[in-house]
């Protein structure tokens, strides 16, 4: 009937497995996003649901808002808790810094509380600062 992760060596269908790993609610969600085209095995574009993904492979799709980069651990056997979800995949998606928020911009200068706004003369010596650096 249906082909298990030992007669495939190991292997899974793609949508059966970002289900599995309750990347998406259904796997015809799933199915969708790989037939779109968003999906990538190792840095090649996953054509089908079908595509076989194994331990070691390196996935990266759109999830909501964000490109998720996803290690396989393991091909999973069934749709289980999240706990259990959690162990067949390694999140390596690099942190996002919003472009503009404050840590973006690094560090803010502090002022001493009751100084008040700076004077025309104090922001020409801090625009001064900041450009010497």
């Amino acid at each position: 009937m249906g082909e298990t992760s030992d007669e495939t060596g190991g292997k899974i269908r793609l949508d059966k497995w970002l289900w599995h790993a309750r990347f998406f609610k259904t796997r015809t969600l799933a199915a969708k996003v790989c037939k779109s085209n968003k999906v990538r095995i190792n840095g090649t574009h996953a054509v089908k649901a079908s595509s076989l993904v194994k331990p070691g492979d390196i996935l990266t799709f759109p999830q909501a808002n964000d490109i998720k980069v996803i290690k396989v651990l393991a091909p999973g056997v069934r749709r289980g808790p999240a706990v259990e979800a959690q162990t067949l995949y390694k999140d390596e998606t690099p942190p996002f810094v919003k472009p503009g928020s404050v840590a973006a911009r690094g560090p803010v200068a502090q002022r001493d509380a009751g100084a008040g706004r700076p004077t025309k003369a104090d922001r020409r010596a801090i625009n001064k600062l900041m450009e010497q650096d």
